[in-house]
């Protein structure tokens, strides 16, 4: 059943993934801006009338394709740390399943982090919340660690993970499959610098 306004009407999970998938590629290679409801339904197959009940707008179906990344995102750093009680090792597992979900290739990724800035208003302001729940999982791991006396009683937690994560962002505007660095070199050198910067006297980082 359509639903009334700026809400998306219910969409199968294979056809969602299917729809938002062909519209990350589109985003990618012409731009959010550059590109037309026309182009999108033609790229799934349908008709664009069809497409609009699913997605009242543009802006709906580019917050429900940045709601996926954002959970792939999610599910993918949860994976990582599960089953691991020590928080070091957490953030450490953390950090390379962030990197490689950044380096992997996937078009979604890439729209999450650029193409946010089309969004305005509401559609923004949830988008904002979004990315929140994300980046409260690595609060969560920060935090453990300031608790357990590992990170330094003078850093800012706060920004640390602002700074880290945009830091951790920018290497998909970089990275070159086969290039200089490759993801463990990046891993590697991030670990690296936390350790120095972060960790105090006391602190035992594996």
């Amino acid at each position: 059943m359509e639903k009334k306004g700026s809400q998306t009407a219910p969409v199968a999970k294979s056809d969602r993934e299917f729809v938002l998938a062909a519209s990350a590629r589109l985003f990618r290679n012409q731009g959010f801006d550059r590109t037309t409801v026309k182009e999108i339904a033609e790229a799934c197959g349908m008709l664009p009338g069809s497409l609009h009940y699913r997605y009242p707008s543009k802006e709906s179906l580019l917050v429900d394709l940045m709601r996926l990344a954002l959970e792939q995102a999610s599910r993918s750093v949860s994976i990582a740390i599960a089953g691991v009680s020590d928080p070091v090792e957490q953030l450490r597992r953390g950090v390379c399943a962030h990197l490689n979900l950044l380096v992997g290739g996937s078009d979604m990724v890439y729209v999450l982090l650029f193409e946010w800035r089309s969004l305005c208003g509401q559609s923004r302001q949830e988008m904002i919340d979004l990315r929140d729940r994300y980046e409260a999982l690595w609060a969560t791991m920060l935090k453990s660690l300031a608790t357990q006396g590992v990170i330094r009683g003078d850093v800012d937690l706060n920004l640390l993970r602002l700074i880290g994560l945009g830091a951790l962002n920018w290497v998909a505007t970089w990275f070159h499959e086969g290039g200089r660095y490759s993801v463990e070199d990046i891993g590697n050198f991030v670990w690296h610098l936390i350790r120095v910067a972060v960790v105090s006297d006391s602190g035992q980082f594996k």
